[in-house]
């Protein structure tokens, strides 16, 4: 009887002992996590500070995307011996300088892709990668602050293709005007006095003109998710037939490290390209009537790429 009493106060004082250890873990694990959450706070304080610190300020984010496929004896689909690629990119820079009176931001869009399909069937076929994507923007804004939302600005701005019919077209925007800046992620660009160069080769139906520049750029980061949209409008004052525009979305993110997904969206309204691409493929000697700015079927122009992405 005595060693059975013996072994109950035994049992019940290990429990005891068990249990108050178990509060004073859990009570040093709470200390420990307030004090991880006080220094996660310090470091979010100092990074706030570096990204709001006046100077240079530089980075870039971007996508790839690649698919490769084979099929032999595949006999389900109208081609069963064929092999096919599409590889894109995506890069967007930017250098950025915050002053008290003044700014200069310099940024960049690239988008390129390759598609390829071949046919092993037929020997006449292209089995080479072609241009699919093709697109090169950059741009320089130079603005003096008169106020803590406003400034005074000067924009340079060009447009093109680079792997196939560089500067044709090429658009170059250069004006003057002002700058709304309502908060640190958007920035709208507002010049009335703006010339519309393009550039051009052989005979189109591109011209230049003066007119409205509107660029408006947002850019912000949300955790591990990365946002950047761009407008870039132009308004002749010659004729709405020389009106362009262009707004490209970006977005990328990071599931590990600085590795994650990122999806680009562009749309584009250009009725001088419409009508110089109506034109090239036009037959005179068919039934449709000669392109002009008045029948041609200005459709919206759209791009997207979708693949992995990597945050610099």
């Amino acid at each position: 009887m005595k060693q059975l009493i013996t072994l109950l106060v035994l049992f019940i004082s290990t429990s005891l002992a068990m249990a108050q250890t178990v509060e004073e873990l859990k009570a040093d694990k709470k200390a420990k996590e307030d004090s991880i959450a006080a220094i996660q706070g310090r470091v979010d304080a100092l990074q706030k500070q570096i990204d709001t610190y006046p100077g240079w300020k530089f980075g870039a984010f971007g996508t790839v995307g690649a698919s490769l496929s084979g099929f032999n004896n595949w006999y389900a689909q109208g081609t069963p011996n064929n092999s096919s690629g599409n590889i894109g990119l995506t890069v967007n820079p930017y250098a950025k300088l915050d002053r008290e009176k003044y700014f200069w931001y310099n940024q960049g869009q690239i988008n390129l892709s390759w598609v390829k399909f071949d046919d092993k069937d037929d020997p006449t076929d292209d089995d080479s990668f072609k241009e699919a994507a093709d697109v090169f923007n950059v741009s320089s804004l130079f603005g003096y602050k008169f106020s803590e939302k406003w400034a005074a600005s000067a924009l340079a701005e060009y447009r093109t293709t680079i792997l196939n019919n560089f500067n044709d077209p090429g658009y170059l925007d250069l004006g003057v005007g002002v700058t709304w800046l309502p908060n640190s992620d958007l920035t709208v660009v507002i010049h009335p006095l703006n010339y519309n160069f393009v550039f051009s080769k052989g005979d189109t139906f591109y011209e230049s003109s003066l007119g409205t520049k509107v660029l408006a750029t947002y850019a912000k980061k949300f955790g591990g998710l990365d946002v950047k949209s761009q407008l870039s409008t132009f308004l002749s004052y010659k004729s709405s037939d020389y009106n362009n525009w262009t707004w490209i979305t970006s977005l990328g993110y990071k599931f590990w490290k600085n590795i994650g997904a990122g999806f680009e969206f562009g749309l584009r309204g250009n009725k001088q390209e419409a009508l110089n691409y109506a034109y090239s493929n036009w037959d005179p000697l068919g039934s449709d009537p000669e392109p002009t700015f008045g029948n041609i079927d200005n459709k919206l122009q759209t791009y997207w790429l979708f693949g992995l992405n990597y945050d610099f």
